[in-house]
């Protein structure tokens, strides 16, 4: 059996089976409960599972993820919504200094079995500190992994595998596609693996690696250029940490061009990453400079900007064509 479900109903339906499969599964964050969540993504769980397991919290990011902690240690699965990826700065303590280095320090005696779920990137004419895209800032982090879907089959797939993993997972959902269409989604537990992208559409000409909300726009790009002969090979990353580097590199060697993706600022990126790993391993498979089309190095603007930060299927649809003639 299938539903037809939009991203925020995939990541709904993966928390309730996991919290049926798993009674350790724990939900909880600011107003996730009685009102299930700003964007409705835990609709329903407190009913079905009462106030124990499924609960508001306090206006306390630091609060929520410390509390996960505590509770991980103790054999409990937490799945914590911050309600914005820009309200995550409060938690950045717990989550640097105990979340990512708990295994470490206790020398594999403790892992903590969590997940942070947060809305993250642009889009919605939000206000400030509900915009940003921190995926890069916590990849830098060892002992933190982070997973971020773009459809709603790989969705609930990623969840219930970050649900189900020893360690901490960021799971960040791009909000701006979270009803932006509906996909087949089959009922019943199943995962898909953190850390293995997935490769979207072969071609030779052109890799392109991107992932989130972005993938949408590079599909749409592609379709812009359909008529210029150029045949891109477009790879859903998945997961920023750990990074399938194979995809990228293997996929380079085949079109000797790569073109990164993300809306996150430009300088010191995940693009720059990518890059930097596929001119480490197949620099000399290159015909064109490793290019990134990103948002720019500054603060994410107010409603109005948006249009102007966010890469464009136009912008990118340029770029690529740039990159193939060069």
């Amino acid at each position: 059996m299938a539903n037809t479900l939009n991203i925020v109903q995939a990541i709904n339906q993966a928390l309730m089976e996991e919290m049926e499969n798993d009674e350790t599964v724990v939900v909880y964050g600011e107003d996730v409960g009685l009102e299930g969540g700003v964007f409705r993504a835990t609709v329903d769980l407190q009913k079905k599972f009462g106030k124990e397991r499924v609960f508001d919290s306090p206006l306390a990011e630091s609060a929520i993820a410390g509390t996960a902690v505590g509770m991980a240690i103790n054999g409990l699965k937490p799945v914590v919504e911050m309600q914005f990826s820009g309200f995550v700065y409060p938690a950045f303590n717990q989550i640097i200094s105990h979340i990512a280095r708990m295994r470490n320090r206790s020398r594999g005696r403790y892992n903590l079995p969590m997940v942070i779920r947060t809305p993250y990137g642009g889009g919605i004419r939000a206000l400030e500190h509900h915009s940003e895209s921190l995926e890069a800032v916590f990849a830098h982090i060892p002992g933190l992994k982070v997973v971020i879907p773009s459809t709603p089959y790989d969705a609930k797939g990623l969840l219930i595998a970050a649900i189900r993993d020893p360690d901490p997972v960021l799971f960040w959902e791009p909000k701006r596609i979270y009803r932006a269409f509906k996909q087949e989604v089959p009922e019943g537990a199943y995962e898909i693996p953190i850390g293995k992208a997935k490769i979207l559409q072969e071609g030779d000409d052109i890799t392109i690696v991107t992932w989130g909300a972005m993938v949408r726009d590079v599909q749409k790009a592609v379709d812009l250029i359909k008529d210029e002969g150029i045949r891109p090979e477009i790879i859903d990353l998945r997961t920023i940490s750990p990074m399938d580097r194979d995809s990228f590199v293997e996929s380079v060697k085949k079109t000797g061009r790569i073109l990164v993706v993300h809306e996150a600022p430009k300088s010191f990126g995940t693009g720059a990453e990518i890059i930097s790993i596929v001119n480490e391993k197949a620099f000399l498979y290159l015909e064109a400079p490793p290019t990134r089309l990103t948002g720019f190095d500054t603060t994410f603007p107010l409603p109005r900007g948006e249009k102007h930060y966010i890469p464009s299927p136009e912008r990118i649809a340029k770029t690529i064509v740039d990159v193939v003639r060069y």
